[in-house]
Formats: C-alpha cells, structure tokens, sequence
C-alpha cells in the first residue's frame, strides 16, 4: 500500500486561510463536488431523483439552494451539487445510482479548487476581479465568470460570504489574482 499524502489545491497539507484588512480567504476542501445533467427524455424523472437525494428542488437559473446538500445552476438543465465530504466522499457514485441511468453524472471534486471570501463590502475587489454586477447580489446567486483569464464560478453564499471555484491547476494563480484585488482595496 502506498503512503500518500493528501495536499490542498495550493500544494500544503495545512488549508491556507489569510486576513487583508477587513477581509478574509480561505481555502476549503471540506466538501465533494459532482456535476448533474438532465438527458433528453428523461428530464422530469432525473429532476425528481436528485431532488429527492438533495432533500429540496434544484434551483432556476443563476440561483443555488443551500443545505444539508447543495445545488448550483451552472447551465441549461445542469448542476452542481455539493455535499460534506466526510460523509459523500463519493458523491458522484452515488448521484449515479440515485439518478438510475437518467442523468449524466462527473466526478468534479478535484477539478477545482475553492476559495471562500468573507468580509462587507465584497463588491469592491471582486470588481476588480470580474465582471459581475456584485452589488446587484441578494444572496444565492451564482455565475460562471472569467477571473485572471480563468473560467470561474462566483457563488454568493449570503452577502458576507462568496465563494469562487477556479480550476486547481492554476490555484496559486487564482490566489495570488484574489489577495492582489483585496490588498488593492485595502
């Protein structure tokens, strides 16, 4: 058996998380990621099997539900679905057993890494972050963006706390991107 050793998506054992004025990063990987699509012709029965998983219904277009287990709209009849990893550590099996064929189900939970942004006023560095209408947010939205050339999801958790999925192979990219923004409107 080999002895690995499991890093974050910065490349430390220890999860990174750093205060900039009244902001705070953090870096999480508490939590399994699989992405859900509906299939042509079996919609409304693969809607039906993943809500009853999730405990509540999917959310419309650029809107999240928050739980237990959560869902993101990340495209027509697609989702993200996020759960504690401790207790999904496989996910994505699961959704597939749970989905019977109706569903196309992707392993996601490595393809990213995320960061969770905290502290008022959040619209300010994420200006310079993106071009997303931040200030318009209510708490829930969710958007695919293109942060330091990287395709990203946004997700406003509530209006004190966002975070943001880039892909892991440019995490220390994304990081660097996020502390220069916050230390800039400091």
């Amino acid at each position: 058996m080999h002895n690995l050793n499991p890093i974050s998506p910065l490349g430390n054992r220890k999860l990174i998380s750093k205060v900039v004025g009244p902001y705070t990063i953090s870096e999480v990987t508490a939590y399994s990621l699989a992405s859900y699509s509906l299939r042509k012709g079996s919609e409304n029965d693969a809607k039906k099997k993943v809500e009853q998983f999730i405990g509540s219904s999917l959310p419309d277009v650029m809107g999240s539900n928050f739980g237990k287990i959560s869902s993101f709209w990340i495209g027509p009849s697609q989702w993200l679905i996020e759960a504690p990893i401790e207790i999904y550590e496989d996910l994505a099996s699961e959704l597939s057993e749970v989905s019977m064929g109706k569903a196309s189900i992707t392993e996601q939970t490595d393809a990213w890494c995320r960061f969770d942004l905290k502290g008022s006023e959040l619209a300010k560095p994420l200006s310079l972050l993106c071009n997303v209408d931040v200030p318009s947010f209510k708490g829930g939205e969710v958007t695919r963006c293109q942060m330091d050339h990287l395709g990203c999801f946004l997700i406003c958790r509530d209006l004190k706390n966002i975070t943001i999925l880039g892909p892991r192979s440019a995490a220390e990219s994304l990081y660097h991107a996020i502390i220069a923004a916050l230390k800039a409107v400091v």
